[in-house]
């Protein structure tokens, strides 16, 4: 037998990151549940986001001022939460950087799993007019969001910096196409991203206004669960 032939039969060398769903399409499936999460908050928890944190800065302007409808104590907690979730999400990516990307991915949506099924179980729990569990929703499901956007951002997936925010994405979308060059390789994942963020606010203000912000946060903690288990290291 031929060296060719050795070569030809050895095994192939085993790739891990290539092994589950591509990032591409889990950053697009958290973008859908981004929607819920932050339906959920503004729609059922007071006027307030937990997940995309420009509208937060300014719902928390509209409070400061005295705007019927919104609270401060709400846009304080989740952002002190959201910030406190980024630090968090800091720190395992800078423990497990070295690692494979697939593996910290992983960690930091199984966490952000848990995090969205403990308030889904409070939600549940909770008679429906409970104020008291207002607070706690809050800071879980916005820390949440917090460690999850630390992950996306470090993951680095090109054209896909956020998972929470379309606003430079529509920009990039926008511009691109009216400037006389051909669609770049990105136009499609910032058309899905924006068609995404709404579909998921479209089902979670559905579900949240006739029947309760509990089943939106289910799905939510259910879908990242999914991709926790199922996410790959690629694009």
């Amino acid at each position: 037998m031929d060296q060719n032939t050795d070569q030809n039969t050895a095994p192939q060398s085993y790739d891990r990151e290539a092994r589950g769903v591509r990032l591409v399409a889990v950053l697009l499936g958290l973008t859908v549940v981004s929607g819920l999460i932050d339906a959920v908050s503004y729609l059922g928890l007071g006027h307030v986001f937990v997940a995309n944190m420009t509208g937060n800065i300014v719902v928390l302007g509209f409070a400061a001022v005295g705007a019927p409808g919104f609270s401060v104590a709400h846009n304080l907690t989740s952002l002190g939460a959201f910030v406190v979730g980024v630090a968090a999400g800091g720190r395992i990516v800078a423990r497990m950087d070295t690692g494979p990307r697939r593996t910290w991915a992983r960690v930091a949506l199984g966490a952000e799993a848990l995090l969205v099924g403990g308030s889904a179980v409070i939600a549940f729990a909770a008679p429906p007019d409970a104020h008291a569990t207002t607070y706690p929703l809050i800071a879980l499901t916005a820390f949440a969001m917090g460690l999850r956007n630390a992950t996306v951002r470090k993951l680095g997936v090109s054209n896909y910096s956020t998972t929470t925010v379309v606003t430079m994405t529509m920009t990039g979308l926008i511009a691109d196409s009216v400037s006389g060059d051909s669609p770049s390789p990105g136009s499609l994942r910032r058309g899905a991203a924006v068609v995404a963020l709404l579909a998921g606010a479209c089902l979670g203000g559905w579900l949240t206004l006739h029947h309760g912000i509990g089943y939106p946060l289910l799905i939510a903690a259910l879908a990242s669960a999914v991709f926790a288990l199922t996410a790959s290291g690629r694009e």
